[in-house]
């Protein structure tokens, strides 16, 4: 049998390892937490700053006020890409829409609502200038029209067309040459100059493409009408 001393001995050796292990899990748990918060705060997104610019219509550098169409636009690249025409972040008239062609390309816009009536382009070198002349004599007062070159513009052009195109507001078309390139950005029923136009010339000495010159590009926002 046991002597009594001895059980005591045993039982305070138990509860001495037994304390052991309960200041071991209790440093064991202080530990996991401690890390597994570590990990979690690692983990966890940052906050940055936003640092891509926003994106406005058409790809427009700034955005434009409330009551006002957004527009960009290009001139046609020698005789191998065609023009391009985006309003309202709307994909126009442009080669991959395969509705543009040699010549002057037109697309007819709703100056109210920025819808587009129609589309078309006329061949200035091997086409009929009569039938540039029938599309503009239907265009309504209040519309916009959107005028975009490609390869050569104007070889067919005669005083009609050219005087019906100014009526629109537009003031380099009188002289707007072979292989020019010309954007132009106008109305049906307009009382001033449009500010929304440019113009370079055909230039052998100052080309950027043999033939042509280099690519016009425009973009800026159109006002509304109101009534």
């Amino acid at each position: 049998m046991m002597r009594a001393g001895g059980v005591l001995k045993l039982a305070g050796l138990i509860a001495a390892c037994l304390l052991v292990l309960f200041f071991a899990f209790e440093l064991l748990d202080i530990n996991m937490d401690f890390n597994i918060g570590e990990v979690f705060a690692r983990s966890a997104p940052q906050e940055t700053a936003p640092t891509r610019a926003p994106r406005y219509k058409c790809g427009l550098s700034r955005s434009c006020p409330e009551g006002h169409l957004s527009f960009k636009m290009a001139s046609g690249a020698a005789s191998v890409v065609g023009p391009k025409i985006c309003l309202e972040d709307n994909i126009v008239m442009s080669g991959v829409k395969n509705n543009v062609g040699r010549g002057i390309n037109i697309a007819l816009i709703n100056g109210k609502t920025g819808e587009v009536i129609k589309t078309d382009s006329f061949d200035m070198w091997a086409g009929d200038v009569n039938e540039l002349i029938n599309f503009l004599k239907t265009v309504e007062d209040g519309t916009l029209v959107m005028m975009a070159t490609f390869d050569d513009p104007a070889s067919k052009l005669n005083e009609e067309a050219r005087k019906m195109i100014a009526d629109l507001g537009s003031s380099s078309i009188s002289t707007l040459g072979f292989r020019d390139n010309w954007i132009f950005v106008g109305g049906k029923g307009i009382k001033t100059k449009s500010p929304f136009e440019q113009h370079i010339k055909n230039n052998a000495e100052t080309n950027k493409y043999e033939g042509w010159p280099e690519v016009l590009e425009m973009e800026g926002c159109i006002p509304q009408r109101q009534a």
